[in-house]
């Protein structure tokens, strides 16, 4: 089930023709992929990640704590674990890569989805369908409308 509600692809940020870095989110987390320069040895890369900062401004901010990086078969692995559990981000880094409104909408889809799924263990959701945005609790209670 989990599998059916994994990122299907990840979102590519591309400037002037050269692909900068690609992204996927989790409910939890962002990660970031960045293909490294083959001339550059690995032990001169380091990475800091502060609450709202990598080298740009990120898009929301982070535990910094529970965020790391790695650097595996010429890739930087940027996991940023999310302060906000469950918010969806339209790019990492603010001004680069936001998504489209239409890819925007599927991945918050699929994170609400991701977000049933573990708050519901045992019911499956990947074939839920979402027309609008979820009722607002304050005035919609167990199917009665409190106006």
């Amino acid at each position: 089930m989990a599998e059916k509600l994994a990122p299907e692809k990840r979102h590519a940020f591309v400037h002037n023709g050269q692909k900068v870095f690609e992204w996927d989110q989790t409910l939890e987390e962002v990660n970031m992929y960045i293909e490294l320069p083959k001339n550059v040895p690995t032990k001169l890369i380091h990475c800091v990640i502060q609450a709202g900062h990598l080298e740009h401004d990120l898009m929301l901010p982070v535990k910094t704590d529970s965020s790391f990086w790695t650097i595996e078969d010429g890739e930087l692995h940027i996991t940023l674990q999310k302060r906000e559990k469950g918010k969806t981000w339209a790019s990492p880094i603010q001004g680069q890569g936001s998504l489209d409104p239409y890819v925007a909408d599927q991945e918050q889809k699929r994170l609400m989805l991701q977000r049933f799924q573990e708050e519901n263990p045992g019911f499956d959701f990947s074939q839920a369908q979402f027309s609008g945005t979820c009722p607002d609790p304050r005035t919609f209670m167990g199917g009665i409308h409190t106006d």
